[in-house]
């Protein structure tokens, strides 16, 4: 569990749906605050009619998007200093520069995708995803699309967790945390996998054409060698004039 769970979910019980909204927001702009975890906690006090589930889903939604457009639309005005400047050894990083890498690779090679499954399945590289979408000035309504719809999935499944388990959230939320985990690992293998396919790939290619090139060269010295041509040459053999054909 989290360090700041704790004051988290006093800071939830003692402000109710402010306090929810803003530590969401912050997490989604980029802050590595347990946003499951909090929204696990408060399905679970729905249970007990201290929130109403409903109104869980709207708030933690809106607030999980504004963030999100937050960092969007921070990676579309200053996408590369930022960059940069997350990329740069500190003692305290927000981020690692592994995630800043995996999160750059995996935007590029998926647009959509990425955005969609890092709301909810890949959390911890959505923070990335928003900054270099940015960046990249990425198409606006494609994003908030694939936004919304992964922000939804992304507090409607750990609120209704919650709410449907009760006391027992912090064991469901161990199991989650234990899935993003995998998940996260997974991404990485399958990054890892798809780059050496390709470096093979292109590898191999590489000396196909250096062969093909070689080959060619070989048939072009062939067939620039010159003809001979035979022209006739006069020569005395026995008082006999003979004609004979010899290349000049």
């Amino acid at each position: 569990m989290s360090t700041f769970l704790p004051y988290l979910i006093n800071w939830m019980q003692t402000y109710g749906y402010p306090a929810l909204w803003l530590s969401t927001f912050l997490a989604a702009v980029g802050l590595p605050l347990p946003t499951a975890l909090v929204l696990l906690a408060a399905g679970a006090f729905a249970t007990l009619g201290d929130f109403n589930i409903v109104v869980l889903i709207a708030v933690t939604w809106t607030a999980s998007v504004c963030g999100d457009n937050v960092g969007y639309w921070l990676g579309r005005r200053f996408g590369g200093p930022i960059l940069l400047w997350l990329a740069r050894p500190r003692k305290v990083r927000l981020l690692s520069e592994k995630t800043l890498e995996r999160g750059n690779e995996y935007f590029r090679a998926r647009g959509m995708t990425a955005i969609f499954l890092t709301r909810f399945l890949f959390a911890a590289l959505g923070g990335v995803v928003n900054l270099v979408a940015g960046a990249e000035r990425y198409s606006y309504r494609r994003y908030l699309l694939c936004d919304m719809s992964g922000d939804l999935i992304n507090v409607v499944i750990p609120l209704v967790l919650g709410y449907i388990f009760g006391v027992s959230w912090e064991a469901v939320g161990a199991i989650i945390s234990g899935i993003s985990v995998f998940a996260l690992a997974l991404l990485v293998a399958v990054v890892l996998g798809v780059y050496l396919v390709r470096l093979v790939r292109r590898t191999q290619k590489m000396k196909q054409e250096e062969t093909e090139q070689t080959g060619v060269g070989e048939g072009d010295a062939t067939k620039s060698l010159p003809d001979v041509p035979i022209v006739p040459r006069t020569s005395f053999d026995s008082g006999h004039n003979t004609v004979d054909s010899l290349p000049l």
